[in-house]
């Protein structure tokens, strides 16, 4: 069988890591400068706690869109918003206009939510699962690119000595921003739609067909209200809530160091993916137990960054240091956000790898992904809102968090031990020449044809 190049996996992968990279991407890249390269945090956070609470509904509920329109044209305006956001960033920068910062928000986070909800099911989705840690790692790497090349730019336009003191960035820096996030809407014309990937095995992407709005809303609360997913909730909630680290930075950190600090923790998250993704991918293990053997491991990572992390604010809090990169405190603290950056991204893609093993339809997998972003999302909305006031210490966003992660331990625990993970796709034929799934949702098993499959859709 012929096989086009342009509809293959691996072309598909790096469409959507090109498109990540220039719009969420290069949107991390500002927002690791801490408080987006502002001078004070408390707008930023504000603005992102609306970008958050947008984002959150859209996942939630991008599938429905995505149902109607595609994955594709819902990836396209999944683009839109995010250089928006960075104009209104560019005139608060630079003339202190308030009003596009707050609009660029609301167009950012509902383009995110369906950013978000279409890209994880392509990026989980179009490969085969005994493939899935690596496409997933191609995803990440680019989505990394977009903050380490963001970082580089924004650290070679700040590091002066002018920029040893506490600031902001350049406004020249939002401009470039600007320019090359309006790139993501034309590459993300050149995805390929799920029915027509083709796999190098033959094999085909499976699409439960969903007849109106209404039975996909249906079914996403059938997948939302299913009792791993209900346990998982916790963990969704925890695993991004720390958005103190902009606080943290614009609080004890000069100009440069913070552009250095953006640049340079793109690595610690690199290095975060890349191992996490190499034991996913391990053949010595069966997928549970490296989906055990992660869960382990994270657990310890946190333990270790959050600890470290309270020891240092504590410290800070008593000193209120103000470093530069030649400052002799710079590295103690820099550590600290070396470690919740690894911590974060660690947990980021075992949580995606979790999730894309409970089923091999992109359906029912773009409905599981956006719950996961969209959790996730909700809980960023929060703790941008916490971060909107100076705490003292910034102890009660820290708190809040280290509360989060230890209440997520126990039901995903009981999901880790519990779950059974699909191996492999599934492509047998009935004698009508129907396909015949085998769609192990987390926990249960059910084998039916394609049309028993579109029945119960439009029953439930």
């Amino acid at each position: 069988m012929r096989t086009h190049w342009y509809r293959s996996t691996m072309f598909n992968a790096f469409v959507i890591g090109l498109v990540g990279l220039t719009n969420p991407g290069l949107w991390n890249a500002m927002n690791s400068l801490g408080a987006a390269g502002q001078a004070s945090p408390f707008l930023i956070n504000a603005a992102n706690a609306l970008v958050f609470g947008l984002m959150g509904v859209f996942c939630l509920f991008g599938s429905v869109i995505s149902s109607k329109v595609g994955l594709k044209w819902t990836l396209v305006l999944g683009t839109i918003g995010y250089p928006i956001y960075s104009a209104g960033l560019y005139l608060n920068n630079r003339w202190g206009v308030e009003w596009l910062v707050l609009f660029g928000a609301c167009t950012c986070g509902i383009s995110a939510g369906l950013f978000w909800s279409s890209e994880g099911a392509v990026a989980l989705g179009y490969a085969r699962p005994e493939k899935k840690g690596k496409y997933l790692n191609i995803w990440l790497i680019f989505r990394t690119l977009g903050p380490m090349i963001g970082g580089a730019m924004v650290l070679g336009m700040n590091h002066d000595a002018n920029a040893k003191s506490k600031g902001k960035v350049g406004y020249t820096t939002y401009l470039i921003f600007v320019f090359l996030q309006c790139l993501g809407t034309p590459i993300a014309l050149f995805l390929t739609p799920p029915e027509k990937v083709e796999r190098s095995d033959g094999s085909k992407v499976k699409v439960l067909k969903v007849e109106s709005a209404l039975d996909e809303v249906k079914g996403i609360w059938n997948t939302l209200k299913k009792r791993h997913v209900l346990l998982l909730l916790p963990l969704f909630w925890a695993a991004y809530f720390n958005q103190y680290t902009g606080n943290f930075q614009t609080f004890y950190f000069g100009v440069r160091a913070r552009a250095l600090i953006g640049f340079v923790s793109n690595f610690a998250t690199l290095a975060a993916s890349t191992i996490m993704s190499l034991l996913l991918d391990s053949k010595r293990f069966e997928v549970k137990t490296r989906i055990k053997i992660g869960f382990y491991y994270l657990v310890a990572i946190h333990i270790v960054a959050w600890t470290y992390g309270w020891v240092i604010q504590e410290k800070y809090t008593r000193t209120t240091p103000v470093l530069d990169w030649e400052s002799p405190g710079f590295v103690e603290g820099f550590f600290v956000l070396l470690l919740w950056s690894f911590a974060q991204q660690s947990l980021a893609n075992w949580m995606y790898y979790l999730v894309s093993t409970m089923t091999d339809n992109i359906t029912e997998l773009a409905r599981l992904t956006g719950i996961l972003r969209g959790q996730e999302s909700f809980g960023q909305a929060v703790a941008f809102g916490l971060c909107t006031r100076n705490w003292y210490g910034g102890r009660v966003p820290l708190a809040v968090n280290t509360i989060l992660l230890v209440l997520a331990i126990v039901p995903t625990y009981i999901v880790v031990q519990q779950h059974e993970p699909i191996t492999r796709a599934t492509d047998a034929v009935n004698d009508d020449g129907s396909d015949v799934t085998v769609e192990n949702v987390g926990w249960e098993k059910t084998t039916r044809s394609d049309n028993v499959e579109q029945d119960l859709a439009e029953k439930a």
